[in-house]
């Protein structure tokens, strides 16, 4: 396994810099395309929020250069060359452009990723495997209807193995691979979001919201499964028992300067990926989540605190499974339900350096701390901390980086349950990854984990101890 992962690993490097060295530095700056969820929070790692109006680029619509009535015509912001366009299908003969006056945009993105554990862990094994996000962002008043109405719609499809139940660590190290199911192949519509903006600074929001677009990962603004890879860095993990990853709900933001400041939501408590949800929706309760973030300029430079809180009335088992991870690690155990849940967790962000050249490009630090109940909910104690964003590499804008920590612990049901059959302790990890951007919509990255597993020791009747898991893995993406 460890030779198949070195093969893999210097058969995609060499590949990557023979495409890079034909492309050569890509001094590029480069909008999201196609244009972002209009309710999508401009800082990651904090609550679900949702931006207004000023926060949605105006996408230029290129006009045929044969039209009599134009002196000139304006380029398409999709096309370029091989090497600088932002996808890789570029304006599709200018089809992009002419949906996108029509207010609708839509995009495709594929991760493969290959992840093995060199040493230590449960097995030593490597798996491959890979996931297909399509997009579709619509306009209302382009579209014909009214001023300030989005639609956003997130379908998604996973396939292939992962080494998650492989490290002895609860909390997953991959976690593009647990949605919209954790295991075998799936395709579902995970994220049907109808959003209106009643002024440029209140904005309602409600429909099949997928929780884990609202949260974005700070400074490069990237979804959570772009940046790190373990679900402790990537996701504040505290809220794992009252907030599901695909569900019906509704909410509201305020914003400020076009960012959200304060949000609130009532959420199903059922977490329902693969189906609309209405059979089933408010049967366990709600879930009432709110947060409020405010901006700041320490030193000069851009961060922000924040502050976030949930409340779940449905009734909960400890043990049972959450739309994040399995507390039981596959085993079938029973526990009498309780209800209600809850957690706190402050997000807080800073930006150590912002390129004066281009404002876009920065890196900073971000620390998430959460706690919860003692049960139901599986974790009691969560922190990370990390370092993180765009590289400071000149002639690399387009790369980013990161290296953090986390830590895990978990609640009282979830550690002296069976303490003898299965201890349990805190998961602990320590991350780093490089994000090479080889083409605006090709990005290779590397990481590395060392993972410090809560489980001590595999189940009877053939005990082992489980050390400390070294996990390797690459990730490409391509956006088509």
């Amino acid at each position: 396994m460890r030779l198949s992962i070195r093969v893999f690993g210097v058969a995609l490097l060499v590949g990557t810099l023979a495409v890079s060295g034909r492309c050569g530095d890509l001094s590029l700056d480069l909008t999201e395309t196609p244009p972002p969820d209009p309710t999508a929070p401009a800082a990651p790692a904090t609550p679900p929020a949702a931006p207004g109006l000023s926060t949605l680029p105006a996408p230029v619509i290129a006009q045929p250069c044969d039209s009599p009535s134009l002196p000139a015509c304006t380029p398409s912001p999709f096309d370029g060359d091989c090497c600088t366009r932002p996808l890789l299908l570029g304006s599709l003969c200018g089809v992009r452009d002419q949906l996108a006056a029509h207010g609708i945009t839509f995009n495709a993105d594929t991760y493969q990723f290959y992840q093995g554990v060199a040493t230590g862990g449960i097995h030593d094994v490597g798996d491959y495997s890979g996931r297909n996000d399509y997009f579709v962002n619509i306009d209302g008043e382009k579209l014909g209807l009214w001023k300030g109405f989005f639609i956003t719609l997130h379908g998604e499809t996973r396939y292939g193995d992962t080494v998650n139940g492989d490290t002895g660590a609860i909390i997953p190290v991959n976690t593009a691979e647990l949605f919209p199911t954790a295991r075998g192949s799936e395709t579902a519509l995970t994220g049907v979001k109808f959003t209106q903006a009643l002024s440029e600074n209140f904005v309602l929001f409600g429909g099949k919201l997928n929780m884990l677009d609202e949260f974005k990962m700070p400074f490069t603004g990237d979804r959570a499964i772009d940046g790190f890879w373990n679900l402790g860095m990537s996701f504040p993990v505290i809220v794992a028992r009252t907030v599901p990853y695909s569900t019906l709900g509704a909410g509201a933001a305020i914003l400020k300067d076009g960012a959200p400041i304060f949000t609130v939501m009532v959420l199903d408590t059922n977490n329902t990926p693969t189906t609309s949800g209405f059979n089933e929706l408010f049967s366990n309760g709600v879930t009432i989540f709110a947060n409020l973030t405010l901006p700041t300029k320490f030193f000069g430079l851009p961060g922000s605190q924040g502050v976030s809180g949930t409340f779940g009335t449905g009734n909960y088992n400890s043990l049972s499974p959450t739309a994040y991870f399995d507390p039981e690690q596959g085993l079938v155990i029973t526990q009498e339900f309780v209800r209600d849940s809850w957690c706190v967790f402050y997000t807080g962000t800073q930006a150590l350096w912002v390129d004066p050249c281009n404002p876009k490009r920065e890196y900073g630090v971000f620390t998430n701390i959460g706690t919860a109940d003692n049960g139901p909910s599986p974790i009691s104690f969560a922190a990370n901390v990390a370092l993180y964003g765009s590289s400071p590499i000149t002639n690399r804008p387009l790369d980013t980086f990161g290296i953090g920590y986390t830590f895990t612990r978990y609640s009282s049901p979830i550690r002296d349950f069976a303490p003898v059959l299965l201890p349990i302790g805190n998961d602990q990890a320590i991350e780093l990854f490089y994000n090479f951007a080889v083409t605006p919509w090709f990005n290779v990255a590397p990481d590395l984990q060392v993972v410090f597993p809560a489980r001590e020791e595999t189940l009877p009747p053939n005990r082992e101890s489980i050390d400390t898991a070294l996990v390797l893995g690459i990730r490409a993406k391509i956006n088509f």
